[in-house]
């Protein structure tokens, strides 16, 4: 029997695509009343997100659209006339958010907990509870229950995952797909660099570039040997390629080559049928494309390294890492949390499997001074039941996110999903509900597992980081209203 997962929304926002603009929605979750009611509490998100976001806005530079601005030194009071030292404020325009912080009063605990201890003890939630609350200026911690206790986390595990990642690599860094024709012109390999993400698409692009190279070796722009053998190198990661639950319809096999995440409906996020040779499938696919290039591909690709002396006559590159981590976040993308992990483990010096990522990732987490005392990460997408994580971790998580000073990290934050618009919270709250379009949180659903981690902005203008860990729950219909209750009532402390 498959595993039970949560299944991500088919329309949250999408990094790749450009905004998602909200519709009228007839069972109540979008309507221009939305908006409206909730500008107000709008501005202080605004200042809290330019704040927490810094420069990152959904894998945007937001610090470059202000050096294109800052280039022209013009504006302010002098309305668009050049001035040496760039534009003075306009007598009519004083600032307007002040810092996210300045002039705030500290939350008060016992207010928190008079907020959320009423709301612990819901039956949804099961047999057992671990939360953790900390404000992110601070690092310190304003409520918990069972903060260190090792829980299951589930999907929220996927902000682990992607916080080791985007500190080691760093949000630039993108996954490289590559062909390499080797000395003689007549054997061309497919080499898998990892990304899930890769297409069809790409892998004709790649097919224009190594038809191009062929042509060239040859004399007067033939194919300078007949027909080319295929071949297709999926070595850069080892180990078994199943995960624990496969097959099953939420993950592919993890291989370092793959088309569409191994999806066979055309579907690009939630469950779906997969192929049981993702490698075969895209080095089939890459053979078609060659063809209609104008290659002759001489029989079946195969699975062979390329030799050491192959050059690179074709290369696709993924979207920025920053992108991949909000598409992780966003839709809990399972395929690409794995990927991610690997990623990781190959930056890290560790073999690109389940062990070396799960030593990868808890040795960056170590290395950025963060309490993984009792955590256990034995997968990067939170599928497996074995992961281990506690509720302070989780939060001491998003408040390094958070930091001022590591600008890097912060599509962990730009990445969760949005209560009531995006993601696997885009149908999770009512259209009235106080926490509609203020709580930003990571969701986690398995059988008798449910957890939701991430941020809110509160009453005193204070980013706060939340962790809220359920095991034992009957349904997840009755333990997720219990937890987006203790969302929504962070809101209104």
């Amino acid at each position: 029997m498959a595993e039970q997962v949560e299944e991500p929304s088919v329309r949250p926002s999408d990094p790749w695509r450009g905004p998602k603009f909200l519709t009228a929605k007839h069972n109540g979750s979008h309507t221009w009343q939305v908006i409206a009611g909730s500008a107000t509490l709008g501005l202080a998100v605004a200042a809290g997100a330019v704040l927490a976001a810094g420069p990152w806005d959904n894998g945007q530079r937001k610090a470059e659209r202000a050096l294109a601005a800052a280039a022209d030194r013009t504006g302010g009071a002098h309305h668009g006339r050049t001035t040496p030292e760039g534009p003075r404020p306009a007598p009519s325009a004083p600032a307007v958010l002040p810092a996210l912080t300045a002039g705030k009063a500290a939350q008060d605990p016992a207010g928190l907990r008079a907020a959320l201890t009423p709301l612990v003890d819901a039956p949804g939630l099961g047999k057992k509870l671990a939360a953790s609350v900390v404000d992110t200026a601070t690092g310190e911690q304003l409520y918990g229950h069972g903060a260190t206790t090792p829980m299951t986390p589930a999907s929220t595990i996927k902000i682990a995952t992607t916080t080791a990642a985007l500190s080691v690599l760093g949000p630039d860094h993108r996954i490289a797909t590559t062909a390499a024709l080797s000395p003689d012109s007549r054997t061309l390999t497919l080499v898998g660099g990892g990304d899930p993400t890769l297409a069809k698409a790409d892998l004709r692009a790649m097919a224009a570039e190594a038809a191009h190279a062929l042509r060239e070796d040859g004399e007067d722009g033939e194919n300078p040997a007949g027909p080319v053998r295929l071949t297709y190198d999926v070595s850069r990661y080892t180990g078994p390629g199943l995960h624990p639950i496969s097959p099953n319809e939420n993950i592919a096999p993890v291989t370092a080559l793959m088309i569409d995440e191994g999806r066979l409906d055309g579907s690009d996020r939630g469950p779906a049928d997969r192929t049981d040779d993702p490698a075969g499938d895209a080095a089939r696919a890459f053979a078609e494309a060659l063809e209609k290039a104008g290659v002759q591909v001489a029989g079946a690709p195969r699975e062979a390294r390329a030799a050491d002396e192959a050059r690179t006559v074709a290369t696709h590159r993924s979207a920025p890492l920053s992108a991949l981590a909000e598409r992780t976040l966003t839709n809990s993308d399972n395929d690409l949390a794995e990927a991610l992990a690997r990623q990781t483990a190959i930056a890290k010096g560790e073999k690109a499997s389940f062990a070396g990522a799960r030593r990868a990732v808890t040795n960056e987490l170590k290395k950025l001074q963060l309490p993984v005392g009792g955590a256990h990460f034995a997968d990067g997408s939170g599928l497996d039941r074995k992961d281990r994580v506690t509720p302070a971790l989780l939060t001491a998580l998003l408040a390094r996110a958070a930091d001022p000073d590591r600008p890097g990290l912060r599509p962990v934050l730009t990445g969760l999903p949005i209560a009531g618009f995006s993601g696997t919270l885009d149908g999770r709250y009512e259209r009235d509900a106080a926490g509609t379009g203020l709580v930003r949180a990571k969701t986690g659903t398995l059988r008798g597992v449910n957890s939701l981690a991430g941020t809110v902005v509160d009453r005193q203008g204070r980013l706060l980081a939340f962790a809220f860990l359920a095991s034992g729950s009957t349904s997840a219909a009755g333990a997720e209203p219990a937890l987006d209750a203790l969302a929504t009532a962070l809101t209104g402390v």
